[in-house]
Parts: structure tokens; sequence; C-alpha cells
């Protein structure tokens, strides 16, 4: 694999940006992401700056985005982790029994696709929640239940399918399932 991996600099707003309008761009974009090309494209400068700061290697602590770069600097693929403490609801309305994290904004750019680039992704993920301060027993994600592709990738990646299904937002039919892997033990 010809990339490396690595969190995002606070600095780098304009290439997070790019890359998130790129994602929503993608021909399954609506199973894998809860917002548009266009209502992406519409947000603010600031609002780009602050998601940055938020989970770059100085930011807060609750989130950090991983992106994989070329040789030449382009970013190919991304994948953001947030923290959700046990007994707190998180974002996606739930409370969590165990302290856990969860990989949401998963992208990969058609070229890169197939060279390792999510393998990796997934791998600085995993590493990050496993060295939490608190300790981490699981790491979580959602996908749509129509999104095989990626369903393929996470089992291939060792997440397994926990039975849990949620509502997609705003849609009475169609699921999303919840795809977990556990710390190892040790």
């Amino acid at each position: 694999m010809d990339y490396s991996i690595r969190t995002i600099r606070a600095d780098e707003w304009e290439q997070v940006r790019e890359l998130r309008l790129a994602a929503l761009l993608d021909p399954v974009a609506h199973l894998a992401f809860l917002e548009t090309h266009k209502e992406a494209a519409a947000r603010p400068d600031s609002f780009w700056q602050e998601r940055t700061v938020n989970a770059s290697e100085s930011g807060a602590g609750g989130v950090r985005q991983f992106v994989a770069e070329a040789p030449d600097g382009r970013w190919v693929g991304t994948a953001t982790v947030l923290v959700e403490r046990a007994a707190a609801e998180t974002f996606f309305g739930d409370v969590p029994v165990v302290e856990q994290t969860h990989v949401v904004g998963v992208f990969v750019r058609d070229e890169a696709r197939g060279s390792g680039v999510i393998d990796a992704l997934f791998e600085a993920s995993a590493e990050w929640s496993w060295a939490l301060e608190q300790r981490v027993e699981r790491v979580r994600l959602y996908v749509h239940g129509e999104n095989v592709r990626a369903q393929a990738a996470y089992r291939r990646l060792g997440f397994a399918d926990t039975g849990v299904r949620a509502a997609l937002h705003g849609s009475e039919v169609e699921q999303e399932l919840e795809y977990e892997l556990l710390r190892p033990a040790g």
C-alpha cells in the first residue's frame, strides 16, 4: 500500500470538506451518509473549520478523523471515530452499557479501493479506540441493510452483525444494521 494513515490536523478543513463532498457524490452515498451533497456544500467555512478542529490530533478527545494520504498528498480515504460513554445517550439515541467507539463517515475513493486503504483506516481506528484512557470494550458501526459492499468489507475486517437494527432517519421501512468489533482479549 502506497498510502499513509494519519489523524487530520486542525488546519486541514479545506481537505476535510473536499473529501466529504466527494464521498457524498459516491453512487451509494444515499445508503451510507445522513446528509446530502447539497446540504454539505451549503455549509459555511466556519462549520468545516470547527468540525476539523474537533476531529484533529489536537481536538477535544471525543472524536478522531483518520485519512489515507497518497504520496502526492491527495486524500483517498477517511474514517471518523466517535467516543460513546457507557450510560450516556449517543447521537443515535441509544445508551451503551459499555464504553465504546463508533466508526462513521467511512469513504474510500474508487482509485484506492482494493488497495488495503480500508483495512489500514480500520486498523488505525481500532488502535486509537483500544489506546483510550477510558477502557473501550467494542468498536461499532451502522451499515444500511442494502449496502452489501460495505457489509462485506466490515465482515472481512472482523466486524460481526449484532442483530441490532435501527430505523434509518426519516424512513419507516429502511434499516441500518449494527456491526461490532470486540476488544481483543488480554
